[in-house]
């Protein structure tokens, strides 16, 4: 069955930097379009970034573009998020998420059908 498994997550300061990992199994991941998303407390879902199934297109959220990179290892079965230039706002669950094949706007949560458990980023001031 389709496993994704997120880790990396932490307590950093303002201005620090993390790394998320999501490591996937169960599917033909590198021919699959892979997102990660981040759930603040009484907040909804929402989109930090996306990448194509070969790594050659990249997709920000506005609040994260410049700061942040998503990345694949297709030999590795993994997606990664560089988190660089940390503020309070970033603080959340990050979970990663597969594509679907038919999607047709990548920035909604209705697109991915299957998720991580998530890991917990919080920035502290």
């Amino acid at each position: 069955q389709v496993q994704l498994v997120e880790s990396g997550g932490g307590l950093v300061q303002v201005g620090g930097s993390l790394r998320l990992s999501c490591a996937a199994s169960g599917f033909d991941f590198r021919f699959t379009g892979m997102g990660w998303f981040r759930q603040a407390p009484g907040k909804e879902r929402g989109f930090v970034a996306a990448i194509n199934w070969s790594g050659g297109d990249r997709y920000y959220g506005d609040s994260v573009k410049g700061r942040f990179t998503i990345s694949r290892d297709n030999a590795k079965n993994v997606v990664y998020l560089q988190m660089n230039s940390l503020n309070p706002g970033d603080t959340g669950i990050y979970y990663c998420a597969c594509l679907k094949a038919n999607a047709d706007n990548r920035y909604y949560t209705e697109s991915y059908n299957y998720w991580g458990q998530g890991t917990q980023v919080t920035v502290s001031s």
